[in-house]
């Protein structure tokens, strides 16, 4: 990785990811951590800084006219770059996985594994980036919108959770992309104020995922996150100022499902 700020592309050939440690740049990493160590494909990455509106710049908006990240770009095929983080696991898995060690082939897994990244790309991903903003960013305290994204997040971890009941992995009997594109928003759930253990077949599920040695790397690409459950949840308990802090919020979203009569269901 390089340690100068980016300002162009840095590989002339293999895999090259533009990321930053969020959730949508946590799904690349991860699936490329698991392809090198099945297959010893290996990448290189740049950190692309969001406070910094590395994004923005017209060098990276060539690349990714949505000016987000993460950014995948495969030198061995002409420089194609893949923006989107469901589009850059299918086209890892299509390309780079042979042994379909994380993707599947025919229906229904191929249709199963497809549904989940997709209600994860439509559902978990937007309703819980909402609930990140509104719960805990926001300079504003702002009951109506607070109430309705994190009961709207609460309400897909029901979902999530009554799938996983007797399941071990969303989709067939395997770890696969499915996995890995949930898992990197479950990995950040007590950031917008989600308590896992209301969910206890995610909770078991996100654990056994996260145990995973490349699951691990991947979520300390391009450095070590500090919104992910586990530096959270260890913050909480030695951090006394943290913890008020956190339990200020947490009466902040509790007052406003009061105020506007909310009820968990699911689905």
């Amino acid at each position: 990785m390089s340690s100068d700020r980016p300002s162009g592309l840095i590989a002339k050939k293999g895999l090259e990811l533009l990321t930053f440690g969020t959730p949508n740049g946590h799904k690349a990493s991860i699936l490329l951590e698991e392809l090198k160590e099945a297959y010893g494909t290996d990448y290189v990455y740049q950190s692309i800084s969001i406070m910094e509106n590395i994004q923005k710049e017209p060098w990276y908006t060539k690349l990714c006219p949505n000016g987000r990240i993460p950014v995948l770009v495969d030198h061995d095929k002409g420089g194609l770059a893949i923006m989107e983080g469901a589009a850059i696991l299918s086209y890892l898995t299509r390309n780079y996985d042979p042994k379909h060690l994380f993707s599947f082939t025919s229906d229904p897994e191929l249709s199963h594994c497809e549904q989940w990244v997709a209600w994860q790309h439509g559902g978990l991903g937007p309703m819980q980036g909402q609930a990140n903003h509104f719960y805990r960013l926001s300079k504003e305290r702002i009951p109506y919108p607070t109430q309705r994204y994190v009961g709207e997040t609460e309400r897909l971890y029901g979902v999530l959770d009554a799938h996983l009941a007797e399941r071990d992995y969303l989709a067939g009997a395997k770890y696969s992309i499915a996995d890995i594109a949930n898992f990197s928003w479950v990995n950040v759930a007590c950031f917008a104020g989600i308590d896992l253990a209301r969910f206890p077949n995610v909770e078991r599920w996100w654990r056994r995922v996260g145990e995973r040695s490349a699951v691990r790397k991947g979520t300390a690409v391009p450095s070590e996150s500090k919104i992910t459950n586990e530096p959270f949840l260890e913050q909480m308990k030695t951090d006394e100022e943290f913890r008020r802090k956190e339990e200020g919020f947490k009466e902040a979203l509790e007052k406003a499902k009061e105020q506007y009569g909310y009820k968990y269901s699911s689905p």
